[in-house]
């Protein structure tokens, strides 16, 4: 594993941004961390690693000087730029929490979102640029943080050279970013320690925030991104994902470069100005890897094969598929078209929750097959289980108050589940607690409860990192008085 992972107890010896800068900078400041594609056909502008640690830094010192501190959450509602990219390493670097909003979202989205996470300050554009469209990203915030009291501050950066409202708490981000030092010393972290929220849409309709943390996410995303793609120094590494999504967190910006690679940020759309942007971006970039979704394959797939056999794409060595199952035929045109049958395809199945590729066809012993449209083989250390209708859901639910009716209330979640997810979903046994197994975080170490119920308590492994270990027996007894009834009454 790479030598500067190194945790003594669980004390994160350096942050995340470290992991993602520093380190390259001490061995090779001049290489390029990213290659910022910008929405503009054929622009491209190239940042390097001692670049970008002077732009975080600037950054991390501005955050500071205005109040945010290790703990504090902040929005970052911003496109596809290195300006984001700089955004979400300077908060890991104070040890401040990002949450980051898809700059699509509506000013309600966006609200809802800072509310649940109570940000402190929202960083953004006075504007973005997609598809050769103007976005109006500052008046979407205007909108939004009325609703907002936490927020104290709203830091502006320029897409554009428009100009737009600034009030009381705006800040201009790089007129501030300017008188600030290009050195900021990074916050001590745990490993345990809370990096970034990230909201999903959860399967009752409304989003739900994932939290990752600092060491295991990080360690993850780089070994996932270094392996399944077979990520070699000196590659350019594209994703086509916007860095408001998980992909774009883990394959964008942290796994790449904490492998000390070549990071593309793709601003556009894959059709402005025309179907054949990405291939005449990969020609332009010599891009090594291609990550993109099953949705944009289908789509370009109906364009034909001129838009990409018009560009040069023999730089590519691996293609990959993300954020759906890939049907059939899209799959076979982008082996066969795009990849000219010699690239390996790797079809990628993983979730926010996830933060990581957790199947897929690569790594794999030399040679072996890939099937068409089919994750296949589980990464290192994950073990996938085959679930059908007949298998043992089981629910720990905890009441916000004390109440004796228990029973009515598992009847009323088992009513919800039925209603807002699906019959088959249905919890076959609910056990109310008093608490959950957590994290210092506030992760649910779910692989406790599943010991418990699979009557593997003696193997719980290591616990240490629970806010509280004693828990673990509260919610042992619980569950041997739940089987005793339910065998008394079976």
């Amino acid at each position: 594993m790479n030598n500067y992972f190194y945790a003594e107890s669980i004390r994160w010896r350096s942050d995340t941004s470290v992991n993602c800068l520093d380190q390259h900078v001490h061995q090779s400041p001049d290489r390029v961390a990213l290659i910022w594609e910008k929405d503009e056909p054929g622009t491209e502008v190239k940042i390097t690693y001692r670049e970008l640690l002077d732009m975080t830094c600037r950054l991390a010192n501005t955050l500071k000087k205005y109040g945010v501190q290790k703990g504090d959450r902040v929005a970052i509602y911003m496109p596809v730029t290195p300006l984001a990219v700089a955004a979400m390493l300077a908060c890991a670097r104070i040890g401040a929490i990002h949450t980051v909003v898809f700059a699509g979202f509506s000013a309600e989205s966006l609200a809802g979102r800072i509310i649940d996470s109570g940000c402190k300050a929202v960083i953004t554009y006075n504007q973005g640029v997609r598809g050769g469209r103007v976005v109006e990203l500052k008046k979407t915030v205007d909108e939004a943080v009325k609703n907002c009291p936490t927020v104290k501050h709203v830091f502006v950066a320029q897409r554009t050279d428009s100009t737009v409202h600034m009030g009381n708490r705006d800040i201009p981000l790089e007129e501030e970013m300017a008188k600030e030092a290009p050195v900021c010393a990074p916050e001590s972290m745990d490993s345990e320690d809370m990096l970034f929220m990230l909201y999903t849409s959860g399967s009752t309709g409304q989003p739900k925030g994932i939290v990752h943390t600092q060491a295991g996410y990080l360690l993850y995303a780089a070994v996932t991104h270094k392996h399944v793609f077979d990520y070699q120094q000196g590659d350019v590494f594209g994703c086509v994902a916007d860095i408001g999504w998980i992909t774009g967190h883990s394959y964008v910006v942290y796994g790449p470069l904490c492998n000390g690679g070549t990071s593309v940020l793709f601003e556009s759309t894959p059709l402005y100005p025309d179907p054949g942007r990405y291939w005449e971006t990969v020609q332009r970039l010599k891009i090594n890897q291609f990550y993109g979704a099953p949705t944009a394959v289908r789509l370009l797939l109906k364009y034909g094969d001129k838009w990409v056999k018009k560009y040069d794409r023999s730089s590519l060595k691996t293609l990959g598929s993300v954020g759906e199952p890939i049907n059939h035929e899209a799959w076979q045109w982008f082996y066969n078209v795009v990849g000219d049958s010699r690239c390996t395809l790797v079809d990628t199945w993983w979730q926010t929750e996830t933060g990581g590729i957790c199947i897929a066809p690569r790594p794999s012993e030399e040679g072996a097959d890939i099937i068409p449209a089919m994750a296949m083989r589980p990464f290192f250390g994950i073990i996938p289980a085959l679930m059908d209708e007949n298998v043992s859901a089981f629910a720990f639910i905890v009441l916000k108050e004390d109440t004796a009716h228990t029973e009515r209330v598992k009847e009323e979640l088992r009513s919800i589940v039925a209603s807002k997810i699906a019959k088959y979903a249905v919890p076959d046994h609910v056990l109310v607690v008093k608490r959950l197994p957590k994290t210092r975080s506030g992760k649910i170490m779910r692989r406790v409860l599943k010991k418990i119920v699979a009557d593997q308590s003696s193997d719980l492994g290591d616990v240490t990192t629970l806010d509280d270990p004693s828990i673990v027996a509260e919610i042992l007894d619980a569950y041997q008085k739940y089987k005793t009834e339910q065998s008394a009454s079976s």
